[in-house]
């Protein structure tokens, strides 16, 4: 079974992040007028239609100009607005970065940047659309917390935590239609890592789209090998929940990270880094873009060609247990 084909028996179906976004954000403008959307031609993509249509008075539309977006956003704030700047996350983490780093985080202006249609979610229309970059580019700059939600309930939770959020913050969202991946774990918080799934024999560490297969891959382990693995969403990537990443830690057993994103400056290299100064020596593998000329294909598909799908991940952990099965 792979990432495009879920069946009911494991986990419900939801919505798509951005669309969960878009919803999340029109409930709190409906009692909260400092609430301000601004977009960069981006309200279509973004799903903010019913938004603008609902509160056009509370949506701000700057065109194609990336850096304007932030600084505008960057003014809002400045005045008591909790603003939204909401663009594609290739654009908005790496054209509009100065703005980012000076505007926003050096200013200390609580404005939520959110990054939409992440990662590979563009496919086909390649590297140019492919925020691959961006958890590396903002985990360098002080007073941002970057956070890439999992599921519909992480992204309702991480939106209504952005909007009392005194700080800067950065929210990534996909395209593609996600599962509830626990009925159980229903906390939230940023900077503390959501357990989807317990178990003692490895561990998968995992943000945003790719906690999904993750977990696919976990209970193909149980259901194959009687493996017990426990799979984490990271969805804070910085600051890391690092008191959790110790424990996982604890027993020894193997850790493989897994993220839409290059395997330079992501998540795997924040927790590698991590573990290694605190001396830990369990058996690591990142799993994310490598260091290349990108592959051009759906999502779906470059998942596929990266290992960062269910059967991919099942045989990096049985490598890491040293299964010949």
């Amino acid at each position: 079974m792979e990432l495009d084909k879920i069946e009911d028996k494991y986990l419900k179906m939801g919505e798509a992040n951005q669309i969960v976004f878009s919803e999340t954000l029109q409930a709190l403008a409906e009692t909260d007028k400092d609430i301000i959307a601004v977009t960069s031609d981006s309200r279509g993509s973004g799903k903010l239609v019913p938004f603008a249509q609902k509160y056009p008075k509370q949506i701000v539309e700057v065109g194609i100009a990336e850096q304007n977006l932030v600084g505008v956003a960057a003014g809002l704030a400045s005045a008591g607005k909790k603003s939204f700047a909401v663009s594609p996350a290739c654009f908005l983490s790496a054209r509009a970065l100065e703005q980012i780093k000076n505007d926003v985080c050096y200013s200390d202006n609580p404005v939520t940047l959110v990054g939409i249609s992440a990662g590979v979610s563009y496919g086909a229309l390649g590297t140019t659309h492919h925020s691959l970059h961006d958890f590396a580019a903002l985990r360098a700059i002080n007073n941002i917390t970057i956070v890439a939600p999992a599921d519909n309930f992480e992204t309702e939770q991480a939106v209504k935590l952005a909007a009392k959020h005194d700080k800067p913050v950065y929210l990534r969202f996909g395209k593609k239609a996600m599962p509830f991946l626990s009925e159980e774990n229903q906390t939230f918080q940023f900077g503390k890592g959501r357990v989807v799934k317990e178990g003692k024999d490895i561990t998968l560490i995992a943000t945003g789209e790719t906690v999904y297969p993750a977990w696919l891959a976990a209970k193909r382990l149980e259901e194959d090998h009687n493996i017990k693995a426990t799979v984490v969403s990271m969805h804070t990537v910085k600051p890391l929940d690092v008191k959790l990443l110790e424990n996982l830690a604890s027993n020894n057993s193997p850790i493989v990270t897994v993220e839409e994103h290059m395997i330079n400056g992501g998540l795997g290299e924040a927790c590698a880094s991590h573990l290694f100064q605190k001396g830990f020596t369990n058996p690591f593998k990142i799993i994310g873009i490598p260091d290349e000329y990108t592959i051009t294909g759906s999502q779906v598909e470059i998942f596929n060609h990266y290992g960062i799908s269910e059967v991919g991940l099942y045989e990096t952990c049985k490598t890491l247990l040293n299964l010949k099965i």
